[in-house]
């Protein structure tokens, strides 16, 4: 109360100046007043400033620079060392909201860490902050959508409960807590998943209500309701017509009416350019008008700069300055919430130690994480685990020695990966045997062989290197060196590329002479995050600039043998951290024969396949069969790979295949072909570790199918139909290859008889209690699961989730498995008030071990 009485009479003298201001440096106050008295002071040109994620300082006024824009999907992002966890669709993999919980408050940690480091420097960038962007929780509709290996999977009650742990893990928001620790973002609101290609134009439309409230937006509602999420970010595509970052219906109506939520609205990078570009909406003449209408939908904050033309539609009247003061005071009043505003010394959060960034405690949790992941789809006759001692196993395929594709996307740099290689290498018994041969790369049917050792530069072997501390090659060169080696460079913990060199701002050229000793098709290979040019000759062959983090690049030119080319690669600093990985080589066709051949001697062959982030992700410009723009045109196993495990099947070879990707893979022959089926997904730094485990059975797989795999593309609906009639296990009437929450033990689980009240009142929270014993002979985990379908409807799901619990279980022990039914989980879709709601209804209550009929017991329960 006296608070309040003060901030009321320094608002009457505000004209002194001096009281007012002491009001926002006062951390005494409330954010939310503190907000409300420095939001006076601005200036109109001041306030638009601060509304873009590349936030201006205001000097006059104390307020810091800030970069709104960070990244921590699965783990702190694009800023150098961080513990990289396993892709979120792998974690989602493990049915434990609890662990997730875990490891996401140390992701936190090292997100604050991170940051008090770079204010402590007076470095304010982009993935710096305190503003995490994360978790994505859109509905993985569509296995063939690139950005679906970001989310947790396919059913919205799944993608709630572990969104919702996401949330609070990152925020650990506490009462007693003067200051939050990071702000989480719920994105992409709200009816997005794919394609990427034409995302930025693209208008999900006639989509039923049903749909829309039953499918689409609960995962978002329980963020906002649930996990007090502090941000929103709104999607690039339209909805009914409008752009979702300027839709009243979304924004306005749903997120900040029906829903109360009162937080931070922030546009997808560049997504009120869409619009009013050519190749966006075109609903907009042009950027004032643009940023005008997505001010008043509710849009708060830009990532971009189209919000400088706010003045202008102020100006011209599109939008008053009131409504703009009510976009500022939010994005005031979180950072002073964050302790942003105030000194680092007052902040508890602040003095976490940087010792925890890549600790060893995060790499147990990374671990810990990576082997709940893992999900066994096959295993005929027990050919798994495997048996250590005199045996000789051959490791195969494009995965197995890939440290990049386990870091998934989104992704930081861990200090150590454990490969798939690694882990096998290191869990195999002091008699075994092991020979490794990749064989075939993801779906090309080429190799590349180094020839980095026919290039030489004035100094010797390899390249010259010649470095500059500004952006612009100018003036003498900071420092010289020579590259013997692929190059493998980057800034990453504070790691430069050369002694004396900057960190950032900086620029390079790298130059020598490479005489080929045969004649054919050498490719140039870079995996970068800079601007880059290729000169061959003098004559430019290549350049791109990466703006999102690393991505590959490769050029092809013909050489012959004999002839000498002069190389210069030309390497400008972006933004974040710099990487710049080079190697030049020649395609070679992949032999299948050879490479069965080669591992002739093997008892068992595992062959770590599948596909990469490097090839589905965000609006991605791979140009291979079965992708296009970081989507899927096809799901199968790519060609090359199915024809490898065919030979070595052929071949009477044992092949045990893991599998390595973010999204559900058609893998019908490979379970005629393979003895045992690992889905390990994405699983982070020490994913190789975790897949040993499972294979030599140091641990007992429970991982289940957050997504369903499907037998193949004719099972799937149109890729752009967002009505969800055939979309995912809730509404699939066919027989998948795998099904949602599907995933084998080394052991046994018995359930026993559903004890379940047969009626209950609509506000009553409804107990469910089942034995479930481990009748095999190994120690394990159960993922028990409950679904719902009202009884008589033809129009709804199939069945949905709406309960689940990973469960210990002793070999041989029985455990009562307790789960409970809230109104909330008991909420149906009412069709007289288009509304999700819990009323009277008559519910087929299901439980079991996966979606699968023939794997669940069924009850009635009738709601009164």
């Amino acid at each position: 109360m006296r608070n309040r009485i003060t901030y009321l009479l320094a608002c009457l003298v505000v004209s002194s100046g001096s009281l007012a201001q002491s009001i926002y440096k006062d951390n005494s106050y409330s954010p939310a007043e503190r907000a409300e008295d420095l939001v006076k002071q601005l200036t109109l040109e001041e306030k638009v400033a601060l509304m873009m994620d590349n936030s201006k300082p205001v000097e006059r006024l104390g307020i810091k620079p800030y970069n709104w824009w960070n990244e921590a999907l699965h783990g702190v992002a694009r800023s150098g060392w961080a513990t990289v966890f396993p892709q979120p669709i792998g974690m989602a993999a493990s049915f434990s909201p609890e662990a997730l919980h875990t490891a996401f408050v140390a992701v936190s940690d090292e997100a604050r860490a991170k940051n008090a480091a770079y204010s402590a420097e007076g470095s304010y960038k982009r993935y710096q902050g305190l503003t995490i962007w994360t978790p994505t929780v859109n509905i993985y509709r569509d296995p063939r959508w690139g950005r679906g290996i970001e989310t947790y999977g396919e059913d919205p009650y799944l993608a709630s409960v572990m969104g919702v742990s996401v949330v609070k893990g990152l925020q650990c928001l506490d009462e007693n807590e003067k200051y939050d620790k990071v702000h989480a973002c719920a994105k992409h609101f709200a009816v997005h998943s794919g394609p990427e290609w034409n995302r930025h134009s693209f208008n999900a439309e006639n989509i039923s209500p049903r749909d829309l409230y039953e499918t689409y937006l609960p995962p978002f509602e329980a963020l906002v309701k649930e996990g007090k999420v502090k941000e929103v970010m709104c999607a690039y595509n339209r909805f009914e017509g409008e752009p979702c970052c300027g839709s009243n219906r979304l924004l306005n109506h749903i997120l900040r009416r029906e829903w109360g939520y009162d937080g931070i609205v922030v546009a997808d990078c560049s997504a009120i350019s869409d619009f009013h570009n050519d190749k966006g909406h075109k609903t907009h003449a042009d950027a004032a008008s643009a940023s005008s209408a997505a001010v008043l939908s509710g849009t708060d904050l830009e990532c971009g700069s189209n919000y400088r033309s706010l003045t202008e539609g102020v100006k011209k009247g599109f939008i008053d300055e009131a409504d703009i003061d009510r976009s500022v005071k939010r994005l005031l009043q979180a950072r002073f919430e964050l302790g942003e505003m105030d000194e680092p010394d007052q902040v508890r959060w602040a003095q976490i130690p940087y010792s925890v960034v890549c600790s060893d405690k995060h790499d147990s949790l990374s671990l810990d994480m990576a082997r709940k992941s893992m999900t066994l789809l096959l295993n005929k006759n027990n050919a798994l685990p495997l048996e250590r001692g005199g045996t000789t196993i051959a490791v195969m395929g494009p995965n197995a020695n890939d440290s990049v594709m386990q870091w998934g996307n989104y992704n930081g740099l861990p200090k150590r990966t454990i490969t798939i290689l690694d882990g096998i290498r290191s869990a195999m018994g002091k008699d075994d045997k092991l020979i490794y041969e990749q064989g075939c790369s993801w779906v090309e049917r080429t190799l590349i062989r180094s020839v980095f050792n026919q290039c030489k530069s004035k100094e010797g072997a390899g390249f010259s290197a010649r470095y500059w501390n500004n952006t612009e090659f100018k003036g003498a060169p900071a420092a010289t060196s020579r590259l013997t080696t692929p190059f493998r460079l980057c800034t990453s913990g504070a790691t430069v590329f050369a002694p004396d060199v900057n960190l950032t701002d900086f620029s390079a050229t790298y130059q020598s002479v490479f005489t080929p000793q045969e004649t054919g098709e050498v490719v140039f290979d870079f995996y970068c995050y800079g601007s880059v040019k290729l000169l061959v000759d003098g004559k430019e062959i290549g350049s791109f600039t990466n703006k999102h983090g690393s991505r590959p690049r490769a050029y092809g030119m013909h050489v012959d043998a004999g002839k000498s080319y002069d190389i210069e690669i030309k390497f400008q600093y972006f933004s974040s951290d710099a990487q710049l990985n080079f190697d030049l080589g020649f395609k070679e066709e992949a032999d299948i024969q050879r490479s069965v051949a080669k591992v002739k001697d093997a008892d068992v062959v595992i062959f770590a396949g599948g596909i990469s982030p490097q090839l589905e992700g965000e609006e991605m410009g791979v140009k291979l069969p079965g992708f296009r723009g970081g989507d899927r045109t096809d799901i199968e196993l790519p060609a090359v790979q199915r024809e490898m495990i065919k030979a070595l099947h052929d071949a009477g070879k044992k092949v045990i295949f893991v599998n390595c990707s973010g999204s559900p893979i058609a893998m019908e022959p490979e379970t005629e072909y393979c003895q045992a089926i690992l889905q390990a997904w994405y699983p982070g730094q020490s994913g190789g570790k975790a897949v040993a485990e499972v294979l030599f059975g140091d641990y007992n797989p429970a991982g289940r199918l957050p997504a369903t795999f499907y037998r193949n593309l004719a099972q799937l609906p149109d890729f752009e139909d967002y009505n969800m009639a055939g979309h995912t296990y809730r509404f699939f009437n066919g027989e998948p290859l795998f099904p949602f929450g599907y995933g084998l033990s080394y052991t046994t689980f018995k359930y026993g008889k559903i004890q379940l009240k047969s009626s209950a009142q609509t506000d009553e929270t409804v107990k469910i209690t089942v034995p479930v014993t481990n009748t095999g002979s190994r120690n394990g985990e159960e993922v028990v699961q409950v679904y719902l379908k009202k009884q008589g409807e033809t129009d709804g799901p199939v069945k949905t989730l709406r309960a689940f619990k990973r469960v210990y279980i002793p070999a041989g022990k029985t455990v009562k498995v307790e789960l409970e039914l809230t109104p909330k989980q008991l909420e149906w879709w009412d069709s007289a008030t288009n509304t999700m709601r819990t009323m009277p209804n008559t519910f087929d209550v299901m439980v079991g071990g996966s979606s699968k009929d023939s794997d669940l017991q069924k009850k009635t329960l009738k709601l009164l």
